[in-house]
């Protein structure tokens, strides 16, 4: 006999699947060498920038720099806080519904945490690159942030779920 909390229902089994996906794709940015990793975040950071920064093109160039090296610096944090917050949100999901500050909830954390530890070693044997325990603490913020956004989420599915039991009851009484 199975015991229910531990059932694996389809969408926790699809949240498996995307923290897996998640994972693959956590390590294939990691792979990417020094020169490479940059092209692709300078591409980001050029867009971002001529976005934000009206008159850019009429900057001297040691402006343009500055500016572009400081917004380089917090769109390659804002990744990897983001791509966790993904891998946070969903292990979550595929672990399920649970308390805040429970076992699972924490297991959950130390998971992701100890994801991003592998991920920065991973990166010293990338030529170029360098692991960080700055990164990891971004890195576990954003997993604690996805984590969060999943109770927001089973908090509004039960809300649904009760109002619909509600409604049930009063056409049954």
């Amino acid at each position: 006999m199975i015991n229910a909390s531990v059932r694996l229902y389809p969408a926790r089994v699809i949240f498996l699947l995307m923290t897996v996906g998640c994972m693959v794709l956590i390590f294939l940015f990691s792979s990417d060498n020094a020169v490479r990793s940059s092209s692709k975040s300078g591409r980001v950071t050029d867009t971002v920038v001529e976005i934000i920064v009206n008159d850019y093109d009429e900057l001297s160039a040691e402006k343009q720099l500055s500016i572009r090296d400081k917004a380089e610096h917090i769109i390659r944090k804002l990744a990897h806080y983001s791509v966790y917050a993904m891998l946070g949100f969903c292990a979550s999901m595929a672990v399920g519904q649970r308390k805040l500050f429970g076992k699972g909830s924490l297991g959950v954390l130390i998971f992701c945490f100890l994801y991003a530890c592998s991920d920065e070693i991973h990166q010293i044997f990338v030529p170029g690159r360098a692991g960080m325990f700055t990164d990891v603490l971004i890195d576990t913020g954003g997993a604690l942030t996805g984590m969060l956004c999943s109770f927001v989420i089973f908090g509004i599915v039960k809300l649904i779920s009760n109002r619909k039991n509600e409604k049930k009851e009063r056409i049954t009484a």
